[in-house]
């Protein structure tokens, strides 16, 4: 007979070797991630929205400081409010100063970091470490979530997920060993979450729902739930996590709004709202088991047939009401899906946020839902055969290898702005924005005919696109000096977006080469009032209107607020003033 020390050491040896296990697993989970994203070590940023976040923000490109630090928390720039991704880009900035392979590496590893805390989160919460590691690896070797990863801009997807998962681990562990701190400690990385990327709002939504399954801490069966007080204290317990969610969501819309990137009823009706969100739940769906023909943006469609809204609303209906049947016996079905469902909602485009009817970045956290009942599924299914058991390792290792392979490849899509558009435009049909975008990116790489020959094509496609005027006018005044068509395209754009500040500063340049010097002093002081204005090339431009207007008084009060801004531009224009040569700014 074994005696109580004989038994605690067992036992104990027993804890050590599922620790090993579980380090051991976490180790390849990790080592696995890093090496199939480690390419973006030598990609470049590119012209879609990294600009906005890094390349062409100076404030950003300043790093770390007194001013940056301020400005972080107080900036919507990007129709964002999100302080701590912007003081993840400084940080950066700091590390790396603007060598883009710091950058990428510093996503792939907070994303294979995040992979490893949702492989202890669910190993922690079912006892199931297998089924647990798949489901993190299909989370970090999916090609949906190459985009979050691979494109410096969205930094902010990365980082949420680590805090999303942080505060999942740390709420499992309140609940396993209820204290203040803990609580506290979750709710802490909850509001860190929220500062990094709004999404995160149903998490109070995603805690219920691990309340019912795997915690069984709120039972729920086709007959009852748990005792009226059970439930309301399971409730109550979420009320300062849903009193952030509002919050953030308040500071989100007035951000969005503020930014100009909602789109109005008028331009984006509700009924296409509604039938544009019913198509792509069901279409993240599909690219999840056939992720295939993948895109930085996939154009909203003008309209969307009855027939497909009625048909995916069905669809929909039915697997949830599925799911909801099987709660009993297959509980985690009913968790996935309403994890799917729940987190997809901020971002199915029922408030729509920028010209895209769908976006893989929005699946980043959602499809954890569908990948939890998948493999819980699959993995039961295979048990009720003889030959399940042997089957299973070899089933999941080729489905990961194949989506590992083809995560590798989308990696390289994204290697610059020319692979990665040219890509999107073979895949996407009426691209006009991506058109816009590559135009642009052509005439920057000096290949000015192919860049003409886009950009009048995405005029043709979308005639009420102020940036492609607004590019092509960039072309015709810098690669062909046509300042006449090129004011005439920057016109245009200001006719079609009011308040286009490029577009103004641009016109004012080509004004001012056009000696109409009145009109560009009276385009460029109007631009002074737009948010975002106070920018050096707008004022040289300014200045230089003002010389040539013999008002020597006002341009030099310009002088001196440009020396704050840019320095070097300040030398030019004093240069400038002492000749009292014509000059400009060059167009960006």
């Amino acid at each position: 007979m074994k005696s109580a020390e004989t038994i605690r050491t067992e036992e104990s040896d027993v804890v050590t070797g599922a620790a090993r296990a579980n380090l051991a697993r976490a180790a390849l989970l990790f080592v696995v991630t890093v090496t199939l994203f480690l390419q973006t070590a030598n990609h470049g940023f590119i012209s879609y929205d990294d600009p906005g976040y890094l390349t062409g923000n100076s404030v950003v490109r300043s790093g770390l400081n007194a001013a940056s630090l301020v400005w972080a928390f107080q900036s919507v720039t990007m129709s964002n409010w999100h302080p701590v991704a912007w003081l993840s880009h400084l940080l950066d900035v700091q590390l790396f100063g603007m060598v883009p392979a710091g950058h990428h590496l510093m996503s792939v590893v907070l994303h294979a970091v995040s992979a490893v805390l949702l492989y202890l989160l669910l190993e922690r919460l079912t006892a199931r470490p297998w089924r647990s590691l798949i489901v993190a690896a299909l989370f970090a070797w999916h090609p949906l979530h190459v985009e979050s990863v691979a494109w410096v801009a969205e930094r902010k997807d990365v980082l949420s997920g680590l805090f999303f998962h942080s505060t999942l681990l740390l709420y499992v562990s309140y609940t396993k060993r209820p204290t203040a701190a803990r609580y506290l400690a979750a709710l802490a990385v909850f509001a860190l979450g929220l500062l990094t990327k709004p999404m995160l709002v149903t998490v109070p939504v995603i805690i219920l729902i691990l309340d019912a399954w795997p915690l069984g801490r709120l039972v729920v069966n086709r007959q009852a739930l748990s005792p009226a007080t059970t439930v309301s204290r399971l409730l109550a317990e979420k009320i300062p996590f849903l009193l952030l969610s509002v919050a953030s969501s308040a500071v989100t819309i007035y951000a969005q709004h503020h930014g100009g990137s909602m789109a109005e009823l008028r331009t984006v009706p509700v009924d296409l709202r509604v039938a544009n969100a019913l198509v792509s739940c069901l279409g993240y769906l599909r690219q999840a088991f056939w992720p295939h023909d993948l895109a930085v943006l996939y154009p909203l469609p003008v309209s969307i047939a009855p027939a497909h809204a009625v048909g995916a609303a069905v669809l929909l209906c039915a697997i949830t009401v599925g799911a909801l049947w099987c709660l009993r016996s297959f509980p985690y079905l009913a968790a996935g899906w309403l994890w799917y469902l729940v987190m997809l909602l901020p971002v199915i485009g029922l408030i729509q946020v920028g010209a895209q009817s769908m976006a893989d970045r929005y699946t980043y956290l959602p499809m954890t839902g569908v990948f939890i009942g998948v493999v819980w599924g699959v993995s039961d299914l295979l048990k009720r055969f003889s030959w399940g058991g042997r089957a299973a390792a070899p089933l999941a290792g080729m489905v990961l290898a194949v989506l590992g392979w083809a995560t590798w490849l989308q990696v390289g899509v994204w290697a610059d702005s020319l692979t990665l558009y040219r890509h999107t435009l073979e895949v996407t049909t009426g691209n006009y924005l991506i058109m816009n975008n590559y135009g642009a990116a052509l005439n920057d790489a000096g290949r000015t005919e192919e860049a003409v020959q886009v950009l009048e094509r995405a005029i043709e496609v979308e005639p009420s696109d102020a940036a492609s005027y607004y590019n092509l006018g960039r072309v015709r005044q810098v690669a062909y000096h046509d300042s006449k068509t090129a004011a005439s395209l920057y016109q245009r754009a200001i006719e079609l977006r009011p308040g286009y500040l490029d577009a103004h500063i641009n016109l004012g340049g080509v004004l001012n080469e056009l000696g109409r010097f009145a009109e560009a002093r009276q385009v460029l002081e109007r631009a002074l009032g737009f948010a975002d204005a106070n920018r050096a090339d707008l004022r040289f431009n300014l200045a230089v209107s003002q010389v040539n207007l013999a008002d020597t008084g006002a341009a030099l009060r310009e002088l001196e607020v440009i020396r704050s801004l840019d320095p070097a531009l300040a030398q030019q224009l004093q240069e400038f003033m002492a000749s009292r040569r014509i000059g400009m700014a060059q167009p960006k």
